[in-house]
């Protein structure tokens, strides 16, 4: 009896253990509880913390609510101009409605992985080769609002969509090896020549500033010669004004004596030259005269 009453207890306990195992759940901040009981959604998500179920009556899906990131592999699309290239990109994915993630579709990251695949497809077939290589932050777009539309009744958000590689044809490839190298090298020559054009035109400007200092230059030393020769003029004028001056000073008492002897001196100079003809002027004649006059 004892062994059986034991047995029971162990049975009871065990059970109860059970119980409580399937009973209690621990539930992240990150995630939520999406319960059906008896197979009806409750109103509302539980979580987080401690959530309390009832076990075989309660059903509990976990639902992360965390910016997750999937991968979509190479797939080929053919462009508007029927040029078939490779392409993979990441998408980026949150969780806004738990209850709707389960309720409303199956699997939905399988789900949203098919809608990009399709979608993408159908983004590059509107759009030319060159266009799909050169704008594809616009192609990011496109797909991000398309996949975004898509998922939006399912309560999941597309925050981002990043195309990560773009592998065109081999022969497009090579041409677009052919073009980068031939722009590399126009780039190389453009700069060069720019480099020759600037340093053609600093060797100008030097040269014209060199011409204006020494314009400027010779334009002070003209002036300042010019104002030397002004001023050298001016002084040998004033002396000329002084010996005038001096010498009106001096012939105011210089009487016809003193002149006619300062004659004298002068044919006496004359006299010795060798000249045979000698011209006098009337007046001094008259001197002459007044001079043997009052000698008398």
């Amino acid at each position: 009896m004892n062994t059986y009453i034991l047995c029971l207890v162990g049975a009871v306990l065990v059970l109860g253990f059970i119980f409580l195992v399937n009973a209690i759940r621990i539930v992240p901040e990150y995630q939520r509880l999406v319960v059906f009981r008896l197979g009806r959604v409750l109103s509302a998500p539980r979580g987080p913390g401690i959530v309390l179920l009832i076990p075989v009556v309660d059903r509990p899906v976990k639902v992360d609510l965390r910016e997750q990131i999937r991968e979509v592999p190479h797939q080929v699309s053919i462009t508007k101009d029927n040029a078939p290239i490779s392409i993979d990109f990441l998408w980026y994915f949150k969780v806004i409605e738990p209850t709707s993630s389960v309720v409303a579709v199956q699997n939905f990251e399988l789900s949203a992985a098919g809608m990009s695949t399709t979608t993408l497809r159908s983004v590059i077939g509107g759009i030319a080769l060159d266009e799909v290589l050169s704008q594809r932050e616009n192609i990011n777009t496109t797909l991000r609002t398309k996949l975004d539309e898509v998922t939006e009744r399912w309560g999941v958000k597309v925050t981002n969509v990043e195309i990560r590689e773009i592998i065109p044809p081999r022969e497009v490839q090579e041409a677009m090896n052919r073009q980068m190298t031939a722009e590399r090298i126009r780039r190389a020559v453009v700069t060069e020549s720019t480099g020759t054009r600037e340093a053609a035109i600093n060797v100008a400007e030097g040269e014209k500033q060199s011409a204006i200092l020494r314009a400027e230059g010779q334009k002070q030393s003209s002036i300042l010669s010019a104002e030397g020769e002004r001023q050298s003029q001016q002084l040998r004028a004033e002396g000329f004004a002084l010996a005038l001056q001096k010498i009106f000073d001096t012939a105011k008492g210089v009487d016809t004596n003193t002149m006619t002897l300062q004659y004298f001196e002068a044919l006496k100079s004359i006299g010795n030259g060798a000249s045979t003809k000698y011209i006098f002027p009337l007046e001094f004649t008259g001197m002459i005269e007044k001079f043997v006059g009052s000698k008398k």
